[in-house]
């Protein structure tokens, strides 16, 4: 018989897999003596088995919960639905990574009007009675019933206003025994039976929808976004409650044990006295920095401390707690390893290493290489932020420098992020719901909420900018406009957000791009200690070759030449070789583009200071590049002495079906072998002048055929290539060395690797074709139905984005084992999209490629991650 529940008793560290985050830790606390209300843990596991039962718990796993139930009761000395000493519990999911906010939670589970009744005369405190009767009707309908939150949100609204109050803490007894009756009754009105008094049924409800909810949308989403799998699955943890809301004696909070902003070293959160846990997080109320707390209890704060030291240096990293004070009884919630913006992580992961309680291989693992791209991207131009006068302030709730239009809503901001715009979400406060939309929003603004407030963790989490808890606002959601400072703001509007300092500015203010420096660079350091995989750019101007050298590039792993024929005069010199109806012609044209060329490769090879520079030939099919404009076409034919009927026939004929798989690549040159011999003599001239000028440098010019998915087609293409080189170098005098090699972007040429080998000096994987082929999917218009996929389960993540490992990385692999015998010089890498994705870089390390290749931004995230992969594997 399986194991489908464990006491904390019985759970450790761990056991975070079988266990889920939260279970682990709350067992580890429980191991540590810490003051942690008990309970039990429902394995992941049991999640996944509530899935292949078709979304029910099965008679296995419902046992071992009635046992556990037994078990906590005998703990607690308390029963569901006891008159004497009734029971009551928290229902909330854990999953082993953590998920902030994307499911589902449960509390005062086991009430019903009986023992509402109990607690109130036991307690001698009606109103906290009351107040958890209506919260746990509340949650319980919008939870597991999914009836909504607003139609309850909307009758407290019309209670506080007919009782003349603004906050919850202000109704009486009275009120909230009424409010309990009004959420009943609409309970009943939406689903047609009475709301549950069995505590028994009420856990099975609760726990059924905590499964449900590692599969809502927003989960899903998050998924995705931070490489979660489907399968994990999410535990659930029943645990006994413990009141922050029984009066002034009590409260709730939540704190981090360094900065999660900054990294600084000190204690940070927030706490509400009178209130339960989702007041703080949902920024309803704006609480109390954590420090005031010595002064509200001082030995609750004093013992606060305490805990909070021994869960850091236990775990050796920044901590997130969560924590209840009943009747000034201190309790434990939850610990975890804290999220953190990148900035902080860096700072962490050094202080920690400083301290002696890492090592600088734990501070490479511990930091997410995608949060880096946050570091990298524009912050607000010094000089302009000092001329802009901030027309509100609030807290700065996650780094950054964001500005953009007004929108007041998660779907407005997709839609007008979808069309090209940059956008500032502003909100009352946000939702977990919202999470799509602040993913589009370059930033977020929140009249509530604090530090610790769903709008500013789920920020932090994404790397996006976030200001929270203006409450200088004054929000009209409804007419989608609010007023700051006297000034009224509409939708479209322009504003700027910094969200370090917290400032609110109005219009725009210029930004300037990030640089790398103090805890970064020291993490690169190590990075690049540790790793084995080389990381280069794709790059095809001296700008971005230059960018890239600043963030640690070892070269261009892929220019694409075509993207130098669109500048001014160039274009119509393609064109005309385009059009043209010889090789005499052809020759001429291409005869105009060669300077251009080899001043493009000179100006590379520059900016990359002799390390090796991996140049593609022509690739996209001919027709992208003819114009579509009357005039364009009629400057065409004149330049080439034809007819505008000619020019525009040649055009049609350019036409193709399915142009992705048409005239292209290596077939261009099989075709036109003088588009080769230009390219090579480009390539090869601009490497001898440089190699000239820079004699301590080496220059290896690496020529990449595209698209070959048979020998014979790039030893064809190959000759014209070496003939035109050897040439060239004999010419010169000088001694140059050169490679020619091929993109790997076909399944056949992974399949025949072996025969390609035998006449390539590389291979470079270009996974983004080699994705669309072994799919079948066109990566311009997959976006029609991947969405339908992910919902379906038959695919978790874009393949354009994350590199499919069991397809298109089996013929990678396979395309490695059989190149590298017959060729064992033969150097590997990789320059599709997939080069700067983390995931994707592991899985190059695993299977043995010598370099990843990505755009320069992804660089420092490729390094990170290459170095991670090293250290998880040795």
């Amino acid at each position: 018989m399986n194991k489908w529940v464990y006491m904390f008793t019985e759970g450790n560290a761990n056991m975070r897999e079988l266990l889920g985050g939260k279970g682990a830790n709350l067992a580890e606390m429980t191991n540590l003596g810490l003051p942690v209300p008990q309970g039990f843990t429902i394995t992941t596991e049991a999640c996944t088995q509530y899935y292949e039962d078709g979304r029910a718990i099965n008679d296995e796993i419902m046992g071992q919960i009635m046992e556990a139930i037994t078990k906590m009761e005998a703990i607690t000395g308390k029963k569901f639905g006891d008159k004497e000493n009734p029971l009551l519990v928290s229902v909330r999911s854990g999953a082993r990574a953590s998920m902030p906010g994307m499911m589902d939670t449960i509390l005062n589970l086991g009430l019903n009007e009986e023992v509402v009744e109990v607690l109130s005369a036991k307690s001698g405190n009606p109103r906290w009675a009351w107040d958890c009767y209506r919260r746990f009707i509340q949650m319980y309908s919008d939870v597991v019933m999914e009836v909504g939150k607003k139609y309850f949100e909307e009758l407290i609204d019309k209670m506080k206003a007919e009782k003349g109050v603004t906050q919850d803490v202000e109704l009486t007894a009275d009120d909230l025994h009424e409010l309990a009756n009004q959420f009943k009754a609409e309970y009943k009105e939406k689903i047609g039976v009475d709301f549950p008094t069995d505590p028994k049924e009420q856990l099975m409800g609760a726990i059924k929808a905590v499964f449900r909810s590692w599969d809502n949308p927003r989960a899903n989403v998050y998924r995705r976004d931070n490489d979660i799998p489907y399968s994990w699955g999410t535990a659930v943890n029943v645990q006994m409650m413990a009141f922050g809301n029984m009066g002034e004696t009590s409260g709730t909070g939540v704190a981090f044990t360094r900065d999660p902003a900054t990294g600084e070293k000190h204690l940070m959160g927030e706490f509400l006295m009178n209130a339960q846990g989702e007041d703080v997080v949902a920024g309803v109320r704006t609480p109390q920095k954590i420090d005031q707390l010595k002064d509200v209890m001082p030995e609750v704060y004093e013992q606060f401390v305490g805990i909070c030291n021994t869960l850091e240096n236990h775990y050796r990293d920044m901590q997130d707690m969560e924590f209840t004070i009943e009747d000034r009884h201190l309790y434990m919630l939850q610990t975890r390893n804290g999220k953190r913006t990148a900035q902080a992580a860096l700072k962490i992961a050094c202080d920690l290493v400083d301290e002696g309680m890492i090592t600088e291989e734990k501070a490479v693992a511990m930091i997410d290489p995608r949060n880096l791209d946050t570091l990298l991207h524009p912050q607000f131009d010094q000089a302009a932020l000092k001329a802009a006068v901030p027309v509100g302030k609030a807290l700065g709730a996650s780094p950054g420098a964001a500005c953009g239009k007004i929108v007041f809503s998660a779907d407005d901001a997709k839609e007008w992020a979808a069309r090209g715009e940059k956008v500032v979400l502003v909100r009352l406060e946000t939702s977990p719901e919202d999470i799509e939309g602040m993913k589009a929003a370059q930033g977020i603004l929140t009249v509530r909420g604090g530090m610790t407030s769903h709008a500013a963790v789920v920020a932090r989490g994404m790397g996006t900018c976030c200001v929270s808890g203006c409450g200088d606002i004054v929000m009209d959601e409804e007419n989608k406009k609010f007023t700051l400072a006297g000034k009224e703001y509409h939708e479209g509007d322009e504003i700027s957000i910094d969200g370090t300092t917290g400032n609110i500015y109005s219009g725009i203010i210029p930004t300037v791009d990030a640089t790398i420096a103090g805890e970064f660079g020291r993490i690169m350091g190590w990075a690049d200690k540790y790793r084995v995989l080389k990381v280069r750019t794709n790059a095809d101007t001296p700008a971005d070759a230059k960018k890239a050298r600043e963030l640690g590039a070892e070269g261009i792993g892929l220019c694409r030449t075509e993207h130098m024929f669109f500048g001014e005069g160039r274009i119509d010199a393609f064109r005309e070789m385009i059009c043209s109806e010889s090789v005499e012609e052809r020759e001429a044209a291409l005869e105009k583009i060669l300077p251009y060329q080899q001043g493009d490769f000179e100006a590379l090879y520059e900016a990359l200071e002799g390390t090796p520079v991996t140049i593609r030939f022509l690739d996209p099919p001919l027709h992208e590049f003819v114009p579509t404009e009357e005039e364009d076409i009629e400057k065409l034919a004149a330049a080439q002495s034809k007819s505008v009927e000619t020019i525009k026939g040649i055009i049609q004929g350019l036409h193709e079906f399915n142009p992705m798989m048409g005239h292209r690549g290596c077939r261009l040159p099989v075709t036109y072998p003088e588009i080769a011999v230009m390219q090579t003599k480009a390539v090869i001239r601009a490497a001898l002048n440089v190699q000239k000028a820079h004699p301590d440098w080496t220059i290896v010019p690496e020529i990449m055929i595209p698209l070959v998915g048979e020998i014979k087609e790039l030893k064809y293409v190959k000759k014209f290539v070496v003939e035109t080189a050897d040439a060239e170098i004999a010419a010169s005098g000088i001694d140059l060395k050169y490679e020619v090699g091929t993109m790997i972007e076909i399944p056949r040429a992974c399949l025949t690797a072996d025969e390609i080998a035998t006449e390539a000096d590389f291979f470079c994987f270009g996974t983004n074709d080699l994705t669309q082929m072994c799919f079948g999917f066109s990566r311009d218009d997959a976006g029609k139905f991947l969405d339908a996929y992910y919902d379906a389960k038959i695919l978790e993540s874009d393949p354009f984005a994350k590199l499919d490992q069991k397809g298109v990385g089996k013929l990678m692999d396979m395309a490695i084992t059989l190149g590298k015998p017959v060729n064992p010089n033969l150097h590997i890498g990789i320059c599709g999209e997939h080069g700067g994705d983390p995931s994707s870089v592991e899985f190059c390390h695993k299977i043995g490629l010598d370099y990843v290749s990505c755009s320069p931004f992804r660089v420092p995230i490729a390094r990170l991650a290459a170095a991670q992969a090293a250290i998880a594997n040795r």
